[in-house]
């Protein structure tokens, strides 16, 4: 029984990692410039001496690259978060991390000009981790319960959103275009400096997520069955804050407040995988890649010569998903 549940998740993993390889290409191929597969393949591989190899390599490959990023991080994020509270419709928009890291975002775009997008995520991750720890700290009765940090992180939430548009209206007027697309949740225009910013932090933290799969699966079983196997409870759940919040920080600092994302795409893993973290989180990190390639897909080719926020095509199909969610619990 386990050979055959480990062979399952290896294919599951092997054909979202395909479905993945090729979508990217389709984006690299597809746009207001066709590009055809071939060139596109020679462009990638360094051989190709065409005019398109500028729009593959520096004008739409770090793009796509970015979204694989981002949409793995966001997702990762959420299926840490879904584990600590044990609640399916938890997402880092529950705790206010994303309202942090906006917060943080907006003050630094208003008060600062000229700076550095290396520094966004920084900023990004810094608020975030100040508006969770003030949710961890008032959450706090002989320990921190999952219920408590929801409904905290509800209120906060919306405190949050209220001081990003007071700072958005009181700022420059010239900066509100910008600030209010970065709040949308978009990736246009993104080349590889944002990249350089945004890889380390998911380099890093997702495989440290990996590394603690086993703990959110002894947390599921309830907290006096997790403190009865050993595990030190509390510090857990820090630390697996602590990396959920550092993953859709950077990722809000770089992309802004692309939505949904969090609650998709570990729902849909549980859905294919099964329950275990172990695979849950790498299969949620293909899917949010995916979705987000998908919804930037979208945004590039529906309303040509527009080009539309990807969060508004995560927002439309993630807020449908959550009342589906909601209704559906309520009905159990």
């Amino acid at each position: 029984m386990r050979r055959h549940r480990t062979g399952k998740s290896m294919a599951i993993l092997a054909a979202l990692s395909l479905l993945a390889a090729v979508l990217s290409l389709v984006c690299l191929s597809i746009g207001g410039v066709h590009v055809p597969i071939k060139e596109v393949f020679f462009s990638l591989i360094g051989s190709n001496a065409e005019s398109s190899d500028l729009i593959v390599m520096q004008l739409r490959l770090p793009r796509i690259v970015a979204a694989l990023l981002i949409g793995a991080a966001l997702a990762v994020s959420g299926a840490l978060l879904q584990g600590v509270i044990r609640n399916p419709l938890a997402s880092p928009d529950l705790l206010g991390v994303t309202g942090g890291a906006s917060v943080a975002v907006v003050a630094f775009m208003t008060l600062f000009t000229g700076y550095s997008i290396h520094l966004v995520p920084v900023i990004a991750i810094a608020g975030a981790y100040i508006t969770v720890a003030i949710n961890y700290g008032l959450a706090w009765k002989r320990g921190v319960s999952p219920f408590r940090l929801v409904l905290i992180g509800i209120g906060i939430s919306t405190a949050m959103s209220a001081m990003t548009m007071f700072l958005l209206i009181s700022g420059p007027a010239y900066l509100a275009a910008q600030v209010l697309n970065w709040m949308t949740g978009s990736i246009y225009g993104t080349n590889w400096s944002y990249v350089e910013a945004l890889w380390p932090w998911i380099a890093v933290f997702i495989p440290l997520s990996l590394l603690f799969a086993k703990e959110l699966n002894i947390q599921a079983l309830g907290e006096e069955a997790a403190v009865g196997l050993g595990s030190r409870l509390q510090l857990s759940r820090m630390l697996l804050l602590f990396y959920s919040v550092a993953l859709a920080g950077a990722a809000v600092g770089v992309a802004g407040t692309i939505s949904f994302i969090g609650l998709l795409a570990p729902h849909i893993a549980r859905r294919l995988a099964g329950s275990s973290y172990t695979i849950v989180i790498p299969v949620s990190a293909l899917l949010g890649a995916i979705i987000l390639l998908l919804a930037d897909l979208a945004g590039r080719m529906l309303f040509q010569p527009l080009d539309i926020p990807a969060g508004v095509f995560t927002a439309g199909v993630g807020a449908p998903f959550f009342m589906y969610l909601l209704f559906k619990r309520k009905a159990v």
